[in-house]
């Protein structure tokens, strides 16, 4: 047998610049790189072998591993799960840095390789630097943390071992049902290793993203369950994407009439101007789609995990409303004793089509909500007449970006704002991450998405919204985009502190406190950050406007831009909220307080939980 004698860290990079998959007809690198920070855990070893690959598997060395983690995440749900980038941390804090990123793709059921550092195998220097020391447990590190928050998890502990640990990591990575992140752990001692390696692990695979065909019986079933329907709903949500199906949600809609929502991941399914689209549901959706989300008898859910901010905490749907689960993840399409049907909606919606249309007085009464929500946000962007807004600065941005941008934002108020204030002008061409809802990712995220966008089309632009929160938590990435030469747009809304959970605060009766830097007790000197300062010193160019039109001809200087650009506007913490949309949403409130305001809160936010579906 032909061999090929090498240390277990350049088999590991040898076999994975050997992996292709298809895109768009090409056959390209199924890892287009992956980001790095070096450490004593990850550099003599791992880091010899990814300097010998550099060409093939670009290494972008990131300014914090968990900004890492998002900026690969991002890079995946951009090329829709079908391409990919790994991570590499050195052992201890570096690794423990990725533990947020990896939560982040777990939630969101996106591929994120982590290959991390770990303590010697021989255990003959300990303890050793960055070592946690589990006096009942020597084998317990750092690493085991991963193992809740991962896919498949695994630590090297013979070279050998990397022959059935690599392909069953990306055979989940690759699995649509099964999609998330998968943790390698590799022992500093292991990863120079030697071992002879058959040279056929090393041949070129081209792998193919896997679409899952329902059970024939299921769709009959969910079919029949359909032909009763008098007020049918389909919630189109981020797996619609993923399996490449927006050709076939659109063909299915348009053959049944059945009006669809959008969940906040299935946002960009169909465009704003398709009459069956009624706008996004729950939460953080609209008016339109909430109304006809309670009326509805038969809810068609494809591709969602049906999150709370979906189904209002369970409170959107009425309590005779039947569910049909349709999702190539059986514990997705199985929630609240849906009729499952388990598949790809790729596939699985051609099979569902028959001859059922829904009745054309309902889908006229949905068009007709929908009709009343343009016109809400057509009035909610628009600027003059009240203070500086989130909805403002969306509508902005919306009017004058190129429709095949890419927006990007994730925690605070903003990702509400986006969801229910943007009009989609082209198919996926929105990343609002709100499956975990992680402050921080909005620049790093853009960061990644830029760099996939640049495969694609340079062309266009990636526009990342961010609070002020969220920029301060994680900001560093705007030097990695200058540095590495992949352009963002970056809109910094600065409303004080952390306000949407202020308002939070404030609706369930109490007082401000900690969120908003004025009400920060322990800030005995509160001052606002010169963003703008910043982000030069981060090598970007940067302003800071004080209104909506300023703001757009700031915007026009930043499309016009060949580098990244920030652009800090302040908004009000109190005002300019969208206040239509919303569906309950449930939070722990005080059950017994000294405060009259909390206790009345406390009153009114339990009154709809009769209105909460009880798991079926």
């Amino acid at each position: 047998m032909n061999t090929f004698t090498l240390t277990t860290a350049q088999a590991i990079v040898r076999y994975l610049a050997a992996q292709y998959t298809i895109v768009d007809g090409k056959e390209v690198r199924l890892f287009g790189g992956g980001f790095g920070i070096f450490g004593h855990g990850n550099v003599t070893c791992l880091g010899e072998a990814l300097y010998d690959h550099r060409e093939a598997l670009p290494l972008y060395r990131g300014q914090n591993e968990q900004g890492m983690g998002f900026a690969a995440a991002a890079y995946a749900k951009y090329h829709l799960r079908r391409r990919m980038m790994f991570c590499t941390a050195s052992a201890g804090p570096g690794t423990a840095n990725l533990l947020t990123a990896a939560a982040l793709a777990h939630a969101n059921r996106l591929p994120l390789l982590m290959l991390c550092g770990d303590a010697f195998m021989t255990r003959l220097p300990d303890p050793v630097l960055q070592q946690l020391e589990h006096f009942g447990n020597p084998t317990l590190g750092t690493n085991d943390a991963f193992k809740a928050v991962s896919r498949f998890w695994d630590r090297i502990t013979h070279p050998a071992q990397i022959i059935q640990s690599l392909p069953a990591a990306i055979a989940t990575m690759i699995d649509p049902a099964d999609c998330g992140p998968a943790f390698i752990g590799l022992p500093q001692d292991v990863q120079g290793w030697t071992y002879d390696y058959p040279a056929r692990f090393f041949e070129k695979r081209v792998h193919r993203m896997r679409s899952q065909a329902p059970d024939e019986i299921e769709v009959a079933e969910a079919k029949a369950l359909l032909a009763t329907a008098k007020r049918p709903m389909i919630i189109a949500g981020g797996g619609v994407q993923y399996a490449g199906a927006v050709a076939e949600l659109t063909a299915f809609a348009e053959s049944t009439g059945i009006p669809v929502v959008e969940t906040i991941a299935g946002r960009a399914n169909m465009l704003d101007t398709h009459p069956l689209n009624i706008g996004p549901l729950g939460v953080t959706g609209s008016d339109s789609a909430n109304a006809i989300a309670k009326a509805a008898d038969v809810i068609l859910a494809v591709g969602t995990r049906l999150q709370d901010f979906t189904t209002g905490s369970w409170t959107a749907f009425d309590h005779d409303a039947q569910i049909i689960g349709v999702n190539v993840g059986r514990h997705d399409a199985a929630k609240h004793m849906s009729r499952t049907v388990v598949g790809d909606a790729k596939k699985s919606l051609p099979a569902l089509m028959g001859d059922y249309m829904a009745p054309a007085d309902w889908t006229a009464h949905a068009q007709a909500e929908r009709a009343k929500w343009v016109d809400y946000v057509a009035a909610n962007v628009s600027y003059g007449n009240g203070p500086n807004s989130y909805a403002q600065a969306i509508g902005v941005v919306n009017a004058l970006c190129d429709p095949r941008d890419r927006v990007v934002a994730a925690a605070g108020g903003l990702p509400a704002e986006v969801t229910a204030n943007w009009r989609t002008l082209e198919i996926g061409t929105v990343d609002v991450e709100f499956g975990f809802s992680c402050m921080g990712y909005e620049i790093a995220g853009g960061w990644g998405a830029r760099i996939a966008q640049s495969e694609t089309e340079p062309a266009q632009d990636t526009i990342v919204f961010t609070g002020d929160g969220s920029y301060m938590l994680m900001n560093s990435d705007i030097y990695s985009s200058v540095l590495t030469e992949k352009k963002l747009i970056i809109c910094v809304l600065d409303n004080g502190g952390f306000a949407v959970i202020n308002k939070l605060q404030n609706n369930t009766g109490n007082e401000s406190f900690n969120n908003l830097i004025a009400d920060t007790p322990t800030a005995t000197k509160p001052f606002a950050v010169d963003f703008e300062a910043h982000a030069k010193a981060m090598g970007a160019t940067a302003e800071t406007v004080s209104n909506l039109a300023e703001m757009a001809q700031a915007f026009l200087r930043a499309k016009a831009s060949d580098k990244t650009y920030v652009i800090v506007m302040k908004v009000d913490p109190y005002e300019g909220w969208t206040t239509e949309g919303h569906a309950w949403w449930e939070v722990g409130t005080p059950h017994v307080t000294n405060n009259a305001k909390v206790r009345d809160a406390h009153v009114d936010w339990e009154s709809t939980r009769p209105q909460q579906r009880k798991g079926v």
